[in-house]
């Protein structure tokens, strides 16, 4: 059996292009609609300042000049009824109103909208899988962190560095994950440029601190007790760092010992330093995966896309980070137009498909390798539509991705490159109903920008004269 992808060009209706409701492109957009406006609010909160510390000033340089002038000859200067009566006046309530402008909180108003737009901000957990996602590219792209830090990213518009401060933060994060590998490559890269000179509000010792340990968690003992021992030049009394240097100089003396008196055979059988760079998550393809992703791959389809939005159920998963929504024929004119157009190019009753799915990835967006159909293990899967399995696959690519996003096919080394206005369609069955392995794919993180597409899944209910059964199990 021969297996396909049929790619197609197709005009998508301008309303359809640009969808209104709320996606993740869309939410990082409208934060930085509001840090616009948190800056609008902090300068009029420091133009208050300056106001007020401006009346304060003159007001000091007018008593200044007066007091020095009285000094000179106190009983002459009271001696006179008009400085007598303003010397009361001043002290009995011009001074008390120079206090209550000095006590004025002109943080009011900045404050109030700092309070207000904060509902919006993101969280902790935000911030952490932003960081994550900067470590899937960089696995995905082989990019490395020097690289990543430079903002050297192709397609960019907005170039962008990282400080020191920032690679310390992506390490912390991986070391919070037990992500031992990519907390020691960003702790080196914070090392780099601090010794460069970069002036940083983090220190050497916190990050050695951090990098050491990671350096020892993935067996490299000779490398720890370097770092440890540069780590006390810098700080002799870090309490940490002193235990970890008695524990890895115990550690390698009595791996000495055990290799003198060891036979060559028991030598051999030590244990190995653990391998670096394999994820936690690591899937038997992704080596292969990620090869396509870089573009590496065997076959390259050279227009248009493929890559598939959600399976059925709408459930948060770290191998899906996209937003998504639903949208029926009935909603819209336009979207009954589309359901049509594919069930004019395909042959196929769109009756009992899904409704049709809008998707936005942003970057680091992604969706690992999957299969749309339900196997045979999963008679449950799509029991509640009552159509039967997924047939098949109709997507759209509504924007154009400045890098990365492509969808790869790794059974069959294949790889398909964004392109606005174009769509892919592949069966996901044989005709004997039969599901095709061979159709697993994934869609690759979006590198820089962001990736829009549209996908409609039909199903085998009402596609009996259309598309006939075999007999033949793989046909």
């Amino acid at each position: 059996m021969i297996w396909y992808i049929l790619i197609i060009g197709i005009l998508l209706p301008q309303s359809l292009a640009h969808p209104g409701f709320f996606t993740s492109i869309g939410q990082m957009t409208d934060l930085i609609h509001t840090e616009k406006d948190l800056v609008t609010s902090l300068k009029d909160y420091i133009k208050a300042e300056e106001d007020k510390l401006e009346q304060i000033k003159k007001w000091a340089e007018k008593l200044d000049r007066l007091t020095s002038t009285a000094t000179k000859d106190p009983e002459g200067f009271v001696g006179h009824p008009v400085n007598a009566f303003k010397l009361m006046k001043r002290l009995n309530t011009e001074w008390s109103e120079l206090e209550n402008l000095v006590l004025k909180d002109m943080s009011d108003g900045f404050i109030s909208n700092l309070t207000i737009q904060r509902q919006y901000f993101p969280n902790d957990e935000d911030q952490v899988g932003a960081a994550k996602a900067l470590l899937r590219l960089q696995d995905t792209y082989n990019l490395d962190t020097d690289t990543i830090s430079k903002g050297n990213l192709p397609g960019v518009k907005h170039k962008s560095f990282l400080t020191a401060e920032d690679c310390f933060e992506l390490g912390k994060v991986a070391y919070t994950e037990a992500d031992y590998y990519h907390t020691e490559l960003w702790m080196e890269q914070a090392l780099r440029q601090l010794d460069e000179g970069e002036i940083s509000t983090i220190d050497k010792v916190s990050v050695l601190d951090y990098l050491s340990y990671a350096v020892y968690q993935q067996g490299d003992l000779d490398k720890a007790l370097l770092l440890t021992k540069k780590l006390l030049e810098l700080d002799p009394e870090h309490q940490r760092a002193n235990g970890n240097l008695k524990y890895f100089e115990y550690i390698m003396a009595k791996e000495k010992d055990v290799n003198k008196s060891a036979s060559d055979d028991q030598s051999d059988q030590k244990t190995t330093p653990k391998k670096k760079g394999v994820a936690v998550d690591y899937l038997p393809e992704r080596q292969k995966y990620e090869m396509l992703c870089r573009g590496e791959g065997i076959k390259m389809l050279s227009r248009a896309t493929v890559h598939d939005p959600e399976t059925g159920k709408l459930t948060t998963a770290q191998y899906r980070v996209s937003k998504s929504a639903w949208l029926s024929g009935y909603e819209n004119p336009v979207v009954s137009r589309i359901n049509m157009r594919i069930q004019d190019l395909t042959g196929l009753d769109v009756s009992t498909a899904e409704e049709l799915q809008v998707a936005n990835y942003g970057v680091g967006g992604q969706y690992e390798p999957h299969f749309d159909f339900a196997r045979k293990d999963e008679p449950d899967a799509f029991k509640e539509l009552g159509t039967g399995n997924r047939i098949a696959t109709w997507l759209f690519y509504m924007s154009d991705v400045s890098a990365g996003g492509a969808t790869v096919f790794p059974e069959v080394g294949a790889s398909v490159w964004p392109k606005k206005g174009t769509a892919v369609f592949w069966y996901n069955l044989f005709a004997s109903g039969e599901g095709d392995y061979s159709t697993r794919h994934a869609a690759c993180p979006v590198l820089v920008g962001n990736k829009w597409v549209s996908n409609k899944w039909l199903h085998e209910r009402g596609q009996e004269f259309r598309r006939p059964c075999t007999l033949s199990e793989l046909e």
